[in-house]
């Protein structure tokens, strides 16, 4: 009897796992219909779901309460949200600068929106925090490939250095047939590249200053691989052989 009591626990519980299978499916094709997800999930269970973004460097975990009467999710009642919790795995210390400017920019929007639980109460809000999330990951990590590229391949337009400090990406300008050496600063944010940078110009050696650079800046618009843009403007309008 001892036997059959525990053959019958097992499959209630495979029977369970099922169920909670096909309820993790159902969620998922929910969440996917959405235009792109920069998100992994790693756990969907009764008590919470877990997503990851960015190479597993930002964990989200989301803290399931009781059901809601009349809602639904996937074909099941919907559950409240208790709590969203964003955490960092990013060694600052061994991962380059455009990656910590980029784990910078992406907590900057996280704590930028208050507390997540005010905008995301149920499940079915939480399709629309996933995209929100995602734009801002797939934008800044965008960010971080354009710095790499720069920190690469910059000498060709005449870029000495790239540096970044705190949220601002300093490069320095240097050309001899311009007879030109200066340094832009550009101070970047979470909605990059929605809108044009605000920038400071330190002349060094020359006459480009801060209207030369504003003049080039003003044809640049925002939007997509804005930085990599700027560089190639500055470099075509201002450092090529004045003949």
């Amino acid at each position: 009897r001892e036997l059959s009591e525990m053959d019958a626990e097992d499959e209630l519980d495979l029977a369970e796992m099922e169920k909670l299978k096909k309820t993790e499916k159902a969620c998922l094709e929910i969440l996917k219909k959405y235009d792109f997800t920069e998100w992994e999930l790693m756990e969907w269970s009764e008590e919470q779901a877990v997503f990851n973004f960015l190479y597993d460097s930002v964990t989200l975990t989301v803290v399931f309460g009781p059901p809601i009467d009349g809602e639904f999710f996937a074909a099941r009642p919907s559950r409240s949200i208790i709590s969203l919790d964003f955490e960092s795995f990013l060694d600052e210390e061994q991962a380059p600068p455009s990656s910590c400017l980029v784990q910078r920019l992406i907590f900057q929007f996280i704590e930028s929106r208050g507390r997540w639980q005010d905008k995301c109460p149920t499940l079915l809000h939480l399709p629309q925090a996933l995209f929100d999330i995602s734009l801002v990951v797939n934008r800044c990590k965008t960010l971080g490939e354009e710095l790499e590229f720069l920190q690469r391949w910059g000498a060709k337009f005449h870029l000495l250095e790239t540096d970044i400090k705190g949220t601002e990406v300093k490069l320095l300008f240097s050309s001899s047939l311009a007879f030109a050496k200066f340094e832009l600063t550009l101070a970047v944010s979470h909605d990059y590249p929605s809108a044009v940078l605000p920038f400071r110009v330190q002349t060094h050696i020359g006459n480009i200053g801060e209207k030369e650079i504003a003049a080039v800046l003003s044809r640049v618009p925002a939007g997509h691989h804005y930085l990599r843009r700027t560089v190639v403007s500055i470099h075509q309008n201002l450092l090529q052989d004045p003949r």
